[in-house]
């Protein structure tokens, strides 16, 4: 499938609407189990630097997992969105260190680094909203990613791209375009899917 965006529309309603129906008790097992499955992973447990994201709302929790890096000595980055959907970068210092900021999202309060900060990246962690079983990742359709990944494979960066999900968002087909990239790796609480590189 290529440039089906209305199959991609469809897709995205209903696995928003089955997060919206997911209590917070039992998202915070989830966030637990993810944390514990992905700080397992070869990809995060040998790198120095990891790119990652703030959940927020009913996403799959990733807070116990910044902070559980951060502990290790890794140098978290964590996005900032600029006015044109693009991603800044910044360091995590710690839950005391975000700052709210548009669309609900929270951004790390100190300087700074520059789009191309991601390229010093050794594992990426993506948002999304499905992987399929090729490895083709749904996002929320703004685009950043799909820029982050697009300065990533033109610089010839190779880091490892890692989403957390639930289960029941690993599906068998993401409608694909031919900006998509794949990802490597999907972590849900019942399991870790590796995808060819």
């Amino acid at each position: 499938m290529s440039g089906d965006l209305s199959g991609k529309s469809a897709i995205r309603r209903e696995l928003l609407d089955a997060r919206s129906r997911l209590s917070s008790g039992d998202a915070d097992q989830a966030a637990t189990v993810l944390a514990r499955h992905a700080l397992n992973l070869p990809e995060l447990a040998e790198a120095k630097t990891v790119a990652a994201y703030v959940s927020i709302g009913s996403e799959p929790g990733t807070r116990a997992l910044l902070d559980a890096l951060r502990a290790r000595g890794v140098r978290v980055l964590l996005p900032v969105l600029r006015a044109d959907n693009d991603l800044d970068w910044g360091v995590y210092e710690g839950a005391d260190h975000l700052a709210r900021a548009g669309r609900g999202l929270l951004e790390p309060d100190g300087d700074r680094l520059g789009v191309d900060a991601v390229l010093h990246a050794d594992a990426v962690l993506l948002p999304g909203l499905a992987v399929d079983t090729r490895g083709m990742r749904l996002g929320r359709g703004g685009g950043s990613y799909d820029r982050v990944l697009a300065r990533l494979s033109a610089a010839g960066a190779d880091p490892a791209l890692v989403v957390l999900l639930y289960a029941n968002e690993v599906i068998a087909q993401v409608p694909q375009e031919p900006h998509d990239h794949p990802v490597h790796a999907v972590v849900t609480p019942e399991e870790i899917r590796r995808f060819p590189r």
